[in-house]
């Protein structure tokens, strides 16, 4: 059998350790992500907390771990946000207003503080660490799975689970182990790379469970080559997007945009993104539209063009229209809306200024495709909520078996959101696992 794997945090590279990993646990946690790495520890701490003995053991397909920690944020990681409620995600709101009431924003600052990470609050809300660096974060973490004696596994790829009597048995890279309780936390299918390939939804289905659709979410669309996009590559400005599903509005929202060489991203284009792909996915139409002048409707706009008519009217077409909108992103405009840019806003005719007005506050992206799963930050769908016990991550389908963050059907708004999923779930899930065990060891009261 394969040696287990262990890590020297100082020089972030794989040491191999003589012991062999034992055939039985109590606790499997697989997949060692931002989830799993939680729910290791606060299992670990469970027991301990309560002087009952029991192997943890996290498995990880990947050779390296934390993958998906380090690349988040920029390389910062956006931990957390300074507020976070039901209505960030997407989900069943009922279940995610709970699971955050149960482990909340505050308690996890006070956590990442007794790990030594300090935290720091940026205009926007979003917690980083005071290091910017993703590594603080990881290190952290894996430190104190360390010191808790969690067994830590890389490249133990997990092939098949299934569960037996009041046992799983676990197949992996290098042979196999049986385990009491067991809580997946593979991730979703976003960034691939980093090792979260969709597989644990295979997982959770050969052990009972539903998957709903999973669609890339948090992810920049693609713009048909014919838009003037490339020209405006970098520049980013605040904008209105409505997303309407077969003539139906089914989101409203403002924030920034970023023009790229291949489309559309930013924010704003990150956070609507899942009802594109979700749509999509379900052969559904879809339109996603913007008003460049948020806040103001099109009669607005259109008595501010007049009055700028009568006011200026010497002045050119791009000079009046960078007074609402950056001057780049005016002149591409014009000249899609068959504009002279140049021309003085006398001149312009009454078909040209409504071609124009329309453009400005109802503009219809002409999207070819979302960048796809290597792009994305997050997974939308997965295991329903509702076969999930909210107050400990249980399965309502298998005892002793817990799912935990980007598994489960919700995904967040970008800003922290989705860590703070993964690290509620993650400890909701360690915490339940272990008092489960705790209970089950107490010999029954004297009669």
């Amino acid at each position: 059998m394969s040696p287990v794997m262990s890590y020297v945090i100082q020089k972030q590279a794989p040491v191999s350790i003589t012991t062999p990993l034992s055939r039985c646990a109590n606790v499997v946690i697989v997949g060692a992500g931002a989830a799993g790495l939680t729910a290791a520890i606060a299992c670990a701490d469970g027991l301990t907390r309560e002087s009952t003995s029991g192997r943890v053991i996290l498995l990880d397909g990947a050779k390296r771990i934390g993958a998906k920690i380090l690349v988040s944020g920029g390389g910062r990681c956006n931990v957390t946000h300074d507020v976070v409620t039901s209505k960030d995600f997407f989900g069943n709101r009922n279940i995610i207003r709970n699971v955050m009431a149960a482990r909340s924003v505050q308690q996890t600052i006070a956590w990442f503080a007794s790990l030594g990470v300090d935290l720091k609050r940026e205009p926007t809300g979003k917690l980083f660490p005071t290091t910017d660096r993703a590594r603080t974060v990881l290190d952290a973490l894996l430190n104190r799975a360390q010191s808790a004696e969690v067994t830590i596994c890389p490249d133990y790829r997990v092939s098949e689970i299934s569960w037996v009597g009041s046992e799983f048995r676990i197949a992996h890279r290098h042979g196999s182990m049986h385990a009491a309780r067991l809580i997946l936390a593979t991730g979703g299918q976003s960034l691939p790379r980093t090792g979260s390939d969709g597989f644990g939804y295979q997982l959770a289905r050969s052990l009972g469970h539903r998957v709903t659709p999973t669609v890339p979410a948090l992810v920049p669309l693609v713009l048909e080559p014919s838009m003037f996009h490339a020209t405006l590559s970098g520049l980013s400005h605040e904008v209105e997007l409505i997303t309407v599903v077969e003539r139906r509005e089914v989101d409203r929202r403002t924030g920034s945009l970023l023009w790229t060489h291949f489309g559309i991203s930013g924010p704003v284009v990150l956070d609507v993104s899942r009802f594109w792909t979700l749509a999509t996915h379900h052969g559904a139409r879809v339109d996603l539209c913007a008003n460049f002048v948020p806040g103001q409707t099109h009669e607005e706009v259109k008595v501010w063009f007049l009055t700028q008519v009568a006011e200026y009217p010497k002045r050119s077409l791009t000079r009046s229209l960078a007074l609402l909108i950056p001057e780049r992103f005016a002149r591409s405009l014009c000249l899609y809306c068959s504009c002279d840019p140049q021309q003085s806003m006398a001149q312009i005719s009454r078909i040209d200024r409504n071609r124009l007005l329309d453009a400005l506050t109802r503009f219809r992206f002409p999207v070819e495709r979302d960048r796809g799963w290597n792009f994305a930050e997050v997974t939308a769908g997965g295991v329903p909520l509702e076969e999930i016990n909210y107050r400990t991550m249980e399965s309502k389908v298998v005892p002793g078996l817990y799912f935990t963050g980007e598994m489960l059907d919700c995904d967040g708004r970008i800003g922290g959101f989705n860590f703070q999923w993964a690290w509620s779930t993650g400890w909701l899930a360690g915490q339940s696992a272990a008092g489960s065990l705790v209970t089950q060891s107490k010999p029954p009261p004297d009669l």
